[in-house]
């Protein structure tokens, strides 16, 4: 299966040779020089169940979204994409953003920020896709494992190549620095709209916490355990929002901190893709971030939304109100 991938690192690390990927990949460009995107989150989260270092959150607002955004050009935010060698631009109509968006630029020019907050103006839009105060019967599940298995020597190191099995052990992030992988621009959007949060740990230690939803809504969860994929399973109400979700089984040390890959993305065999066999798995949708045409299709308690929605969530008023509705 060929895999939607963005590899996104905080500033200073290391750029990632997109040449020795053999997945699909898809990535951005940023004025005229070709750079990856990188998009780093910050949030504003509180925990009600556990310290910061258990990273157990409970988020009634992220304040602003850090990235190496795209320049305006004309009447839209262009994002150049490429997937095997061809580009596929995608487009965000500014006039309709939903939320204040503020590119910053570094010495040379190029941009290399963007902040997102709500716009005063949107009070009435905001209620009507949104809570007026933290929501306690939806919880959206912020992808913590994913976002650690996309860290630097992770998991897309050994799948490059580039690294031998030491890397499919990797520490679990003790801060929430959201990147495209693990649905940035979602996770912010859904966050200053007073969406309540919780993360893949929560759910793994006590499975039983989704019961206290009516409904739960996932991002990008690639990456999760078998306690969890199996608590998902039997909530009645799940979006599933992003695609690729419940991908790969990974198992967790919390004495170390750390995940370890289990089975899924073709390891331990190159056969194997989903890793728990899972019959809805809808990776096929992920290429498409454009999201034109998008749709929710019920499944078996739940709905699955067809595209990767991470840019659509800043200006698609019917995709978020579908899925407060």
């Amino acid at each position: 299966m060929f895999l939607l991938l963005l590899w996104l690192a905080q500033l200073g690390n290391d750029t990632v040779d997109f040449n020795s990927i053999k997945e699909k990949v898809l990535y951005f460009k940023i004025l005229p020089v070709f750079t990856i995107l990188i998009l780093l989150i910050g949030f504003g989260m509180t925990s009600n169940s556990a310290s910061a270092q258990s990273n157990s959150t409970s988020a009634k607002s992220i304040s602003n979204y850090n990235v190496a955004g795209a320049p305006t050009i004309g009447d839209y935010l262009y994002f150049a994409a490429y997937d095997e060698g061809k580009e596929e631009g995608v487009y965000v109509p500014v006039k309709n953003l939903l939320f204040k968006a503020i590119i910053g630029h570094d010495k040379s020019g190029k941009a290399n920020s963007m902040d997102i907050s709500l716009k005063p103006n949107l009070h009435d839009t905001y209620r009507n896709i949104g809570f007026p105060s933290p929501s306690h019967d939806v919880a959206v599940v912020y992808p913590i494992f994913t976002q650690a298995a996309y860290a630097n020597n992770g998991f897309y190191y050994y799948y490059s190549n580039k690294c031998d099995s030491k890397c499919l052990t990797v520490n679990i992030p003790q801060i929430l620095l959201s990147k495209y992988t693990s649905s940035g621009f979602g996770a912010t959007v859904l966050g200053l709209l007073n969406y309540s949060f919780i993360t893949d740990i929560d759910i793994d230690k006590n499975p039983t916490i989704l019961k206290s939803f009516k409904k739960v809504i996932l991002l990008h969860n690639e990456y999760v355990t078998k306690n969890e994929f199996d608590a998902i399973n039997a909530h009645p109400n799940v979006i599933y929002l992003y695609p690729n979700a419940l991908y790969a089984q990974v198992n967790v040390n919390y004495d170390q901190n750390t995940i370890t890959l289990v089975k899924g993305h073709g390891y331990p065999s190159q056969n194997i893709t989903n890793g728990f066999n899972w019959k809805f798995d809808n990776s096929n949708f992920e290429s498409d971030a454009q999201c034109d045409g998008w749709s929710l299709t019920k499944i078996p308690g739940g709905k699955m939304l067809s595209c990767y929605p991470d840019f659509r969530m800043l200006y698609d008023q019917s995709l978020l109100s579908a899925i407060k509705k």
